[in-house]
C-alpha cells in the first residue's frame, strides 16, 4: 500500500485534517469526498494516482472526522467550505492543480473551478453535475413538490430530526446508505415514494453485511469518521440551499471553462434527480467529457474503482 502522510492544518478559522500521498514534487490532485463518506472513500484512487506520480491530497471535509465541525448550520455553505480548501492550497504553496469531487465534493470542485480559474487547471465531478445558479433556491422547489410526501433533502432540513435516526446506530446507517443507493438494489430504490412523516430508511433494506467493495477494515474507517460526533456536521451541508443561493449571486451565469470530466453510474439515483441538469451541463461546462458507467450506483469510485481510475489517469495525462 502507498504510504500516507497526515497533518492538521489551521485554515479559514477551522482545523482541516488532510491525508496525502505520492511524491512531494508531483502534480497536485485533490480528492473531495461527499455525504456520508470520508477521506478513505478515495482509497483506490489515492493509491493509483500516487503510484502514477501525482501528489494526492485527501481532506476530511468540514464536519467530518478530525476536521472541525462548527455547531452553526450556517457555517457549512459551499463558499466557506471552498475557502477551507483554498486556504489549504495556499498553505501548501500550490498554484496549479486538479480538483476531483464526488457527491457534495463535486459541488465543491465545480465551485472551486469557478472561483479559481487560474489555479484549478482541470476539474472532475462524480455523481453530481454542474447546473449553475438556479432562478431560486432548489429547496423551495422541493418543498413545493413534496408538500404531501417524503423527500430526504427536506427531511434533512430541521436540525436534530435526521440526526435522531442516523445517529442511533452509525454502523447500520452506513450499511443502509451504501446498500440502498448502490447497484445492489433496483434503480431509484432510494427515491421510493413514501408518505409525509416517514423516516429516511422506512421501506429500505438492511443488508446485514457489507458490500463486496467495502472491506471490514475500510468500513472501520467510515465508522471512526462519525464516532462520538454523529452526522450533524455532515447534515448541515444540506441546510444551506438558501444561503448558497444568496451567496452565489456574484458568479451567476459563469461557466466552467476548464477541461472537465464527469462520471456517473447508470443506477445512481442522482441521475434521476438531476436529469435536467445532466442534459444542460454541456452548455455550462463546454469542455466536459461525460461517461456513464454500467451496473453502477452512487458510490462510483469504489463500485467501479478500476474504470474510474482508468478514466482519471487518462484525463490527467491529457490535462495535468
Amino acid at each position: 500500500m502507498t504510504a500516507l502522510d497526515h497533518q492538521l492544518l489551521d485554515v479559514n478559522g477551522i482545523t482541516l485534517s488532510l491525508y496525502s500521498a505520492g511524491p512531494l514534487d508531483g502534480y497536485p490532485v485533490w480528492l473531495l469526498h461527499g455525504f456520508p463518506e470520508c477521506w478513505h472513500s478515495w482509497r483506490n484512487q489515492t493509491q493509483a494516482l500516487a503510484e502514477a506520480g501525482y501528489r494526492v491530497l485527501v481532506p476530511e471535509m468540514r464536519g467530518y472526522g478530525q476536521s472541525s465541525a462548527p455547531t452553526d448550520p450556517a457555517a457549512y455553505d459551499v463558499f466557506s467550505i471552498c475557502a477551507d480548501i483554498q486556504a489549504a492550497m495556499n498553505a501548501l504553496g500550490q498554484d496549479k492543480l486538479c480538483v476531483i469531487g464526488h457527491d457534495w465534493g463535486a459541488q465543491i470542485a465545480w465551485h472551486l473551478a469557478l472561483l479559481e480559474p487560474q489555479r484549478v487547471e482541470s476539474v472532475v465531478g462524480m455523481a453530481v453535475p454542474f447546473g449553475g445558479r438556479a432562478k431560486k433556491p432548489a429547496i423551495e422547489i422541493m418543498r413545493q413538490i413534496h408538500a404531501d410526501s417524503f423527500n430526504y433533502i427536506v427531511y434533512f432540513q430541521t436540525p436534530g430530526v435526521a440526526e435522531r435516526e442516523l445517529d442511533a446506530d452509525i454502523a447500520k446507517t452506513m450499511r443502509m446508505m451504501m446498500h440502498n443507493s448502490s447497484a445492489a438494489v433496483p434503480k431509484d430504490f432510494f427515491l421510493q415514494a413514501k408518505p409525509l412523516g416517514a423516516r429516511l430508511f422506512d421501506g429500505m433494506q438492511d443488508p446485514g453485511a457489507l458490500l463486496e467493495w467495502c472491506s471490514e477494515e475500510a468500513f472501520a474507517v467510515y465508522l471512526q469518521t462519525f464516532d462520538g460526533r454523529g452526522f450533524y456536521g455532515a447534515l448541515n451541508w444540506y441546510r444551506n440551499f438558501e444561503r448558497n443561493w444568496e451567496l452565489s449571486a456574484s458568479i451567476a451565469g459563469q461557466r466552467v471553462e476548464q477541461p472537465a470530466l464527469f462520471i456517473i453510474g447508470d443506477k445512481d439515483p442522482v441521475a434521476t434527480l438531476e436529469a435536467y441538469t445532466l442534459k444542460r451541463m454541456p452548455e455550462l461546462v463546454p469542455r466536459v467529457e461525460q461517461h456513464v458507467l454500467e451496473d453502477c450506483g452512487h458510490w462510483i469510485q469504489n463500485e467501479k474503482a478500476a474504470e474510474v481510475n482508468r478514466l482519471l489517469l487518462e484525463f490527467l495525462a491529457r490535462h495535468a
